[in-house]
């Protein structure tokens, strides 16, 4: 008993920690501009004294909202240039990811396990190691500068294939042979039994794929020159002491499609990370 209790305290001393930073930046979006500025003065504004943060604002207000959403075009903008980056590499993704996720996970063919290799090889290089021959790829095929310099990379990426690769070695080999009988190739087997039950996993690639495109940072930075083309992952405002809560809304407005598409997938994650512990 005594156990559990200090099992339970710990939970909730963890559960606080972790919400902390986000019941802070919502707290200080909804705070008054003066209420800011004299809390972080001592950091943004030059001021002496020791900075602090407003954990209940004194006097709730939306104008930061109200400014971000009406005096601001370019966050707009931003948004969506998010959404063209992030759909077109989500729907590429299910594109290219699942049959070839598919075929390393059912099909047998020659130097299948050298190409099962080569993606684990790749998954392992960061964005760093990789980010040069890209830059010499994209500005040879004229891509730079373009949506595409960050789309296609994004298309091709091997960690969604190798989410969704689990999932359909998982399916039983008795269903593939029962459609095998009943006339069904290769394609039909994929589209009718593959797709249906490998969609939880599916639907995990969606999901963690959307949390790491939305809040690309690198790739625009290293192949966008102008700054038109810049997702919302880029937007910094000047922050200032009169101008903090501003950022603090931005950040709260950016931080909530990811919230939801988490909300959304959250099932779906528990059940790949339950299906990755499972040995074959």
């Amino acid at each position: 008993m005594t156990k559990r209790i200090l099992f339970g305290l710990l939970m909730a001393v963890a559960a606080v920690v972790i919400w902390l930073p986000i019941w802070m930046l919502l707290m200080g979006s909804i705070s008054s501009a003066g209420e800011l500025s004299a809390a972080l003065g001592p950091v943004l504004g030059g001021k002496e004294g020791a900075a602090a943060w407003p954990l209940l604002p004194r006097y709730p207000t939306l104008r930061h909202y109200v400014e971000l959403l009406l005096d601001t075009p370019e966050f707009f903008t931003m948004f969506w240039n998010s959404c063209k980056l992030v759909f077109p590499v989500l729907l590429g993704q299910l594109a290219v990811g699942a049959p070839a996720a598919w075929a390393l996970a059912r099909l047998r063919f020659p130097g299948r396990r050298a190409v099962f290799l080569l993606y684990i090889a790749l998954l392992l290089l960061p964005f760093q190691v990789t980010m040069v021959s890209n830059y010499l790829v994209l500005n040879r095929l004229a891509l730079l500068d373009t949506r595409w310099s960050v789309i296609l990379p994004g298309i091709f990426s091997t960690f969604p294939i190798l989410i969704m690769l689990r999932f359909f070695r998982a399916i039983p080999n008795s269903l593939l042979e029962a459609a095998a009988l009943d006339g069904a190739g290769s394609l039909r087997t994929f589209l009718s039994v593959g797709l249906p039950l490998g969609a939880p996993g599916i639907l995990s690639a969606v999901v963690l794929g959307f949390l790491e495109y939305w809040s690309l940072l690198e790739q625009p930075l290293a192949f966008f020159r102008d700054k038109t083309l810049w997702p919302l992952s880029l937007y910094l405002p000047d922050i200032t002491a009169d101008k903090a809560g501003v950022s603090v809304a931005a950040s709260i407005i950016m931080l909530l499609p990811a919230a939801l598409i988490f909300l959304f997938g959250q099932n779906y994650l528990e059940q790949g990370i339950q299906t990755a512990g499972l040995k074959e």
